[in-house]
């Protein structure tokens, strides 16, 4: 009971990111799983199951909100759930022990990139409504899917700066159209999982409490995007992702770390960690008073709407 009550906080703070962010889910449900000592595979696999219902209820109010851009979820689903399928595969095959670290690589990276992202990075929007091909699609999707399903995480941190990078599609429709595809990408790696694992390998209790508690949080997440700025919460988000898998990492039998390495390993990321959000808070105040801190932009959350009708050029 202890357990699924820790699992039920955890998918209420997984939310709560994903609600403000538009990605990590994924990547936080699982950092915290592995704290709870669960094997990698059934750890992503676990998730994965919770957010078949998670991803279609998003899915559903995007939609509802005009936020999807079905030309690109239709060339971006499909090869995300074939990267999906392919990276659960793989991940069932490797054993415990390989798995660990190899995850832990996978979460830190994505760690390190919502850090770096929501502290520094601006959304460039010169080249809003030009079309958005498959060349550009189908690789995304592929690694996406695959990332995701290996690090229990990460089509949208693959996805969403991805999408905004290009310029081509507006930030609220770069959230609602990753968000609507991901769903075909969770049923894709949850197949995968059910292959190479079978349905023994996955907790249906802990998806569970995963999946009822992140429902409950979706509607408070607006509330929460409101108060916190999301720049803000994307640098502490980050850095918590970094520390953690940075601890299992120094914890694993291939690092073996010393004491002294660890701890100064560990006086970098804590250093790093409060100068992202001090950098963070420094550049959201400046926006507030209509300055310029590194040339901020809005976030995927923060950007103001704008049609891609209004914008010159075919939908992509």
């Amino acid at each position: 009971m202890r357990t699924v009550i820790l699992l039920g906080i955890a998918g209420l703070v997984a939310q709560f990111v994903d609600g403000s962010l538009g990605m990590a889910y994924g990547v936080t449900s699982t950092t915290l799983l592995l704290l709870f000592g669960t094997n990698p595979a059934a750890a992503s696999a676990t998730v994965h199951l919770a957010e078949i219902g998670t991803t279609l209820a998003s899915g559903a109010a995007h939609w509802r909100l005009g936020n999807v851009d079905w030309t690109v979820v239709r060339r971006i689903a499909l090869p995300g759930a074939v990267g999906a399928f392919a990276g659960a595969t793989f991940l069932s095959r490797l054993s415990t022990e390989a798995a660990k670290p190899v995850m832990a690589l996978l979460l830190l990276a994505l760690g390190v990139y919502i850090l770096v992202r929501f502290t520094a990075w601006g959304t460039p929007r010169h080249r809003l409504g030009k079309p958005l091909h498959r060349r550009f699609l189908v690789p995304v999707g592929l690694l996406g899917g695959f990332v995701d399903a290996t690090g229990g995480g990460g089509w949208g941190p693959v996805g969403t700066p991805a999408l905004l990078a290009s310029g081509r599609i507006e930030p609220r429709k770069v959230v609602g159209s990753i968000d609507t595809s991901e769903f075909i990408v969770t049923l894709a790696a949850s197949l995968g999982f059910l292959v190479g694992l079978g349905s023994a390998g996955i907790n249906v209790a802990w998806a569970a409490a995963l999946l009822v508690s992140g429902v409950i949080a979706a509607p408070l997440a607006a509330w929460v995007v409101r108060h916190v700025p999301a720049r803000i919460l994307g640098s502490v988000v980050g850095a918590v992702i970094v520390l953690t898998n940075t601890r299992t990492l120094m914890d694993a039998e291939i690092v073996s770390a010393s004491g002294a390495v660890q701890a100064a390993v560990y006086a970098v990321v804590w250093a790093s960690w409060i100068a992202a959000v001090a950098w963070s808070v420094r550049a959201h105040l400046t926006e507030r008073r209509g300055g310029g801190v590194g040339s901020p932009e809005a976030s995927p959350r923060e950007a103001p709407a704008r049609s891609t009708e209004e914008a010159p050029g075919p939908r992509g």
